[in-house]
């Protein structure tokens, strides 16, 4: 329901951002990820993956770890309208090699 109400303030300008999350149960493989869409992977209550479309446009599907014993790992919160914060940022390595931070469902692009 918050998910409506935050596409709905958008367009009047009352809350911004360029990517929502949404919960799944699994990861998406090689479904296509719909852009401005982070999905959350949640089994048993416990974040695995963050999994979205490349925002530099090249369509590339980033999976990042949520797992903390492993390396490199993020980690993902998100604020009562959805919008992702993701710690530390995004380095894409393949194709447009894009760069950025997630704030507060916002994309900052590195230099």
């Amino acid at each position: 329901m918050r998910r409506y109400f935050s596409l709905a303030l958008r367009p009047l300008g009352l809350l911004s951002f360029d990517v929502l999350v949404s919960r799944v149960n699994q990861h998406p493989g090689k479904t296509v990820i719909p852009p401005g869409e982070l999905w959350l992977v949640v089994d048993g209550g416990v974040k695995k993956w963050a999994c979205l479309s490349c925002p530099g446009g090249c369509g590339v599907q980033i999976s990042l770890s949520l797992n903390p014993e492993r390396r490199p790992y993020w980690s993902v919160e998100s604020d009562f309208w959805g919008r992702p914060t993701v710690a530390p940022s995004v380095h894409q390595q393949k194709m447009c090699r894009c760069h950025f931070w997630i704030r507060k469902g916002l994309i900052y692009w590195c230099k």
